[in-house]
């Protein structure tokens, strides 16, 4: 099936189902019901089911799924079979976090240089990936398609322009801004204060239901 057919919803999902899958047979467990995989993901089962037959008859009524070949199948579909190495933007504080999780543990996906405008982190490393400045981007990036931007807000749409100059098509956005990017590059925009804002109101107007 082309990926293209497939809801955005769903293909958000399937790293959640990577994950857990690749514990699971870490554990060595042969396979898994729907069940099993909603407790653990926080997705029911209903759902579930809907985004596996997106790719088939992936398990068996009454059997479940197999681990093993479930962890496979999906490892192709997210391009788990090599390492995508991506860049960060911005060294700050946040950026520094970034560089110092190790994606390796649970993917392929790697941070293999960074940016910033502070000469005085140029030339240095965290935890083996060497910063660079903001005003080599187009020297160093190369054949780098993805970035991690953690940039100040006011600097956003400026680097944007230049990562796009770069010929970057993948943009994971940490920064309050909403850049602006032609068509053909895709941004992913993760506001924390945001979130925790929308946290802070589901806590008080949708209270879960608690059960003594």
């Amino acid at each position: 099936m082309e990926q293209n057919k497939i809801p955005q919803a769903t293909a958000k999902r399937l790293p959640l189902y990577y994950r857990f899958l690749n514990n699971l047979n870490q554990q060595g467990k042969k396979r898994v019901s729907s069940k099993e995989l909603s407790e653990a993901v926080k997705v029911d089962s209903a759902t579930i089911r809907r985004d596996f037959s997106y790719f088939g008859a992936l398990g068996k009524k009454g059997y479940g799924y197999n681990v093993e070949y479930l962890l496979g199948f999906f490892r192709s579909t997210l391009d788990q079979h090599e390492v995508t190495e991506v860049a960060l933007i911005g060294a700050g504080n946040l950026g520094t976090a970034f560089l110092k999780y190790s994606f390796m543990k649970n993917n392929n996906i790697r941070i293999t240089k960074a940016f910033d405008a502070d000469w005085e982190k140029v030339g240095t490393d965290i935890d083996g990936v060497p910063i660079y400045h903001v005003d080599q981007l187009f020297e160093k990036l190369e054949d780098t398609k993805v970035v991690i931007l953690t940039v100040p807000a006011t600097e956003a749409d400026n680097i944007a322009d230049k990562l796009v100059q770069a010929g970057v098509n993948g943009i994971l956005n940490f920064t309050p801004a909403r850049i602006t990017v032609p068509s053909h590059v895709r941004v992913h925009h993760i506001d924390l204060a945001v979130e925790l804002q929308s946290l802070v109101y589901f806590l008080k107007h949708y209270p879960l239901d608690t059960k003594e």
